[in-house]
């Protein structure tokens, strides 16, 4: 007996559908469940696809790709009609998807099944539906449920057509879409779907009393149904010719109203005759409504960013024209709520002794009050610099300035408690000699700058500070004068770079170290957009992807403003430019100045002394080192009545460099070997440098002298 016709004795029937070529095969028993002559036939999908009702058919293409996804069977309760549009009987259709290559060598795929006619339970009976896998019905209160929640996520007005275009409406989807929208007394196409690039052209801009549904519909605000291509061509004749060549042959056009206003109109239509049922224009005007709503939020919303981020675009200044031997590159990012402006801002400032300034800092606060204070200060540090000013008085003129800005603001706003609350503002002020690479800093408050060298090492530079801006208004901030070394990268940053994310200092420039010492022609810098790279990469370090993975150990996420400038001065290791040839591993050095008013600043000294050697072989004679120079430093501010001033470089090959650390001095008085008792404080520090240096001594000069050590790098041996 065949295989066939032991299916036909239990009411089963064979079925093929071919992707690729939009063809069903049926067998006579699948034939007559199908309502068609009971023979094997070989029909076009769209033939077989009038059989089924027309929600089940829109469900069937989900069950099918789900089960292509996950490679299982497609199971679903199908309802099938007569040409008068009456459920004949149910079947139950069991198929699978095997995958297939096409002639042109795509991929695709061929669905092989059977469909057996179930029993439905007659009404006043108990019997119950067996559950189906992959029978996913859904109400029309779930569908509108779903629209709902989807419309009012989407942010703009793009999202909004996205997410129109993707409403699957239960048993009549349409496959045309298309959003009209009101100026004056035009009408035009804001967004279509379903059509080609460039149909929506007769449709651009329309007078609003022209014999179209949509204009219609918006000048009366009532919908309009389509059924038919002659029901439409019989009440529009002007502009059936436009519409008739989309073959569509239903269509739907309905108001887009908010709060009593029509602000425009939106079109549904569909390749498949739909009748607009009274559930079905409920569907559809329900769906306007909230498609109505959703496009004047996005309209609101994207009128809010355009203002704001032309606010923010004003007050940012375009960086100058370019500098001989140097580059420079900058970013702002907003926080990422409320209105997005804040009191971040950076600026590029030429000097009359031709020299250049940059600026950095940070109003308090994210509101437009930090936003309006941030342009006032950045049009006075202008003018301070402009005019000729160190480092120093420009902020000290700046301090005044914010000072005397928020008592006026205090007095003339009694009544709005935000502004009664004082402001201060952080700032770094670097005066920069283009020629020689010498910068003089003054810092108000800020994070330090950062510096890149030459080898990729990373080192803060700590510089001499005062209070932020605002805070008293006579104040002085000292100066600190450092030099960009040919092939080094300056990073002047905003705290909202290092803490956003929940980070604390340490762990935020842990984070950013990584990315600045990662090697420039390995991440794909070339000349001349290194600094532009690496700006972006310093930005989505912070607020790309992988920041949500990697936040910090602080409770709390602080989202701030981030601004961000980087200054490099052209050499070889920037990574402006090819790497050489032979490249020879440059010398590392970094130098600071402790003051007698400053003993806290012997910590920053250890500080750079063990970051300059971070990637030192032997651990202990880090530690050795850094011993060393804190004894050093401490002994030119207990025995003496001059400043202490420490250079440190690092030369040679990795496994083999030699590190000289240098404490200079003013005093002539050299240091000798004490003996201290077991319980003396102090005295030892000549001992320790002879036990832990491999060579030390003291080199007297014109005014005062230098005490120097050296530690010669010992790799670690595989059996050490």
């Amino acid at each position: 007996m065949r295989t066939e016709d032991v299916l036909a004795a239990v009411a089963t029937g064979l079925w093929k559908w071919d992707n690729a070529s939009g063809t069903v095969s049926l067998d006579a028993e699948a034939a007559r469940l199908l309502g068609l002559p009971a023979e094997p036939v070989v029909l076009p999908e769209v033939a077989v696809r009038s059989r089924f009702h027309p929600v089940d058919w829109n469900e069937i293409n989900g069950i099918v790709n789900l089960a292509v996804a996950e490679g299982t069977l497609a199971e679903a309760r199908l309802r099938i009609m007569d040409v008068d549009g009456r459920v004949m009987r149910t079947v139950r259709s069991r198929s699978r998807p095997l995958e297939r290559w096409t002639a042109d060598g795509n991929l695709d795929y061929e669905l092989i099944g059977t469909i057996q006619e179930i029993a439905e339970p007659q009404p006043g009976t108990t019997a119950a539906h067996t559950p189906i896998t992959g029978d996913w019905r859904r109400s029309r209160e779930a569908f509108l449920l779903d629209a709902g929640r989807a419309l009012a996520e989407a942010r703009s007005t793009a999202e909004v057509l996205r997410v129109a275009a993707s409403l699957s409406m239960p048993g009549f989807s349409p496959d045309g879409l298309a959003v009209f929208g009101v100026a004056g007394d035009r009408l035009s196409v804001i967004g279509h779907h379903g059509h080609d690039a460039g149909d929506e052209g007769p449709f651009t801009d329309m007078p609003l009393d022209t014999d179209y549904p949509a204009a219609e519909v918006v000048r009366t605000g009532r919908a309009i149904y389509l059924s038919s291509p002659e029901d439409y061509k019989r009440r529009f004749p002007a502009t059936w010719p436009l519409a008739q060549r989309f073959d569509r042959v239903s269509w739907a056009f309905l108001p887009l109203i908010v709060a009593g206003r029509t602000m425009g109109a939106w079109m549904a239509a569909f390749r498949q005759p739909a009748s607009f049922s009274p559930d079905e224009r409920s569907v559809l005007t329900t769906v306007a409504r909230m498609l109505a709503q959703a496009l004047q939020r996005a309209g609101v919303a994207e009128s809010e960013r355009e203002l704001t981020t032309g606010l923010q675009r004003s007050m940012m200044p375009q960086l100058g024209p370019e500098i001989p031997g140097m580059r420079i590159a900058a970013r702002y990012v907003p926080t990422g709520g409320g209105l997005q402006v804040g009191g971040d801002w950076y600026d590029m400032i030429p000097l009359p002794s031709g020299r250049f300034a940059l600026v950095i800092g940070d109003v308090q606060g994210h509101d437009v009050r930090a936003a309006g204070l941030m342009g006032q200060l950045r049009i006075a540090v202008r003018a301070y610099a402009s005019e000729g000013h160190r480092p120093d008085a420009v902020l000290s003129r700046a301090s005044r300035f914010l000072a005397g800005l928020c008592t006026s603001q205090e007095t003339a706003a009694e009544e709005d408690p935000d502004a009664r609350s004082p402001r201060f503002a952080t700032c770094l002020y670097v005066e920069c000699d283009p020629r020689t690479g010498t910068l003089e800093v003054a810092r108000a408050g800020h994070p330090d700058p950062a510096v890149r060298m030459t080898d990729g090492t990373v080192l803060m530079r700590p510089t001499a500070g005062g209070l932020p801006l605002g805070i008293v208004p006579d104040t002085d901030y000292p100066t600190t004068r450092f030099t960009l070394e040919p092939g080094e990268t300056m990073m002047l940053c905003t705290d909202g770079l290092i803490e956003t994310g929940g980070h604390d200092l340490d762990t935020g420039w842990a984070r950013l170290r990584a990315v600045l010492e990662a090697d420039p022609h390995e991440a794909g810098a070339h000349e001349p957009g290194h600094l532009e790279t690496l700006a972006d990469l310093l930005v989505q370090a912070v607020h790309g992807p992988s920041s949500h993975h990697t936040t910090g150990p602080l409770a709390d996420r602080r989202e701030d403003d981030i601004a961000v400038v980087l200054l490099c001065r052209e050499g070889a290791g920037c990574g402006c430019g090819a790497p050489p040839a032979h490249p020879v591993r440059p010398t590392r050095r970094t130098m600071l100045t402790v003051a007698q008013a400053e003993p806290e600043r012997i910590a920053g000294a250890r500080r750079q002394v063990r970051e300059l050697l971070h990637d030192w072989a032997d651990e202990e004679q880090v530690d050795s080192a850094v011993l060393m120079v804190s004894e050093m430093v401490t002994n030119v501010l207990m025995h003496t009545d001059g400043d202490a001033l420490l250079v440190a470089e690092a030369v040679g090959e990795l496994g083999g460099r030699r590190l000289r650390v240098e404490v200079a001095d003013s005093s002539d008085e050299l240091p000798h070997k004490r003996h201290p008792g077991e319980m003396a404080s102090s005295g030892r520090g000549v001992l320790l440098t002879e036990m832990l240096a491999d060579a030390w001594g003291v080199d007297p000069r014109g005014e005062g002298k230098s005490i120097w050590f050296e530690l010669y790098e010992q790799s670690k041996r595989p059996d050490a």
